[in-house]
């Protein structure tokens, strides 16, 4: 880029060889969405899951808005947290904002899982069938929390981060929902 002039506050002209006028660096918001992307990629499965339990077969289009948002508010991420923590709370609540709306069967979570491809013997088959309905019987922020900490494998201070919540009631609902789901799987014949 050859120097430009540019005039100064009494008329006469000063060279900006030493500035770069350039304002529109068209690397900066490339480098801003490769660097996304790459974020996204290392945490992506770990989303996915938690948004196709939490919201079933609506799973990609809250994901779709989850990321949006995320890029968007990318210069609000103060780096208290870890970044996978920070885009869990994201997509957790685009989840929740999410089933208030629409209110998705839980059924699809299963559909998902299959069509994915995974093989699975009868018994297993089965088994997951019977932990999706006992998960799906759960309520939003009780499946969220057993999610986060037993799926996932947050701690009670990160699931609390992502939720919102203090850490006693992580631990509370993490509880509640052990119970419930312990219930309901124990008591097949």
């Amino acid at each position: 880029m050859s120097p430009q002039r540019i005039g100064t506050a009494d008329g006469r002209e000063a060279s900006n060889s030493s500035v770069d006028l350039n304002l529109s660096d068209d690397r900066a918001p490339a480098r801003r969405v490769s660097e996304f992307e790459q974020r996204l990629f290392d945490v992506h499965p770990r989303m996915r899951r938690l948004a196709v339990r939490l919201v079933g077969s609506e799973a990609d289009d809250v994901l779709q808005e989850s990321y949006i948002s995320a890029f968007r508010a990318q210069s609000q991420f103060r780096g208290e947290a870890r970044f996978e923590t920070w885009l869990y709370r994201i997509v957790y609540n685009t989840c929740i904002s999410h089933l208030r709306k629409y209110r998705p069967s839980m059924v699809s979570d299963l559909e998902l899982e299959f069509a994915s491809g995974r093989a699975d013997t009868a018994r297993s088959a089965a088994t997951r069938v019977d932990l999706v309905a006992a998960l799906g019987s759960l309520g939003p922020s009780h499946r969220a929390a057993v999610l986060l900490v037993d799926a996932e494998g947050l701690s009670y201070e990160e699931t609390a981060a992502v939720l919102g919540l203090p850490r006693g009631t992580v631990a509370s609902r993490v509880s509640r929902a052990r119970k419930i789901l312990r219930s309901q799987l124990t008591e097949k014949p």
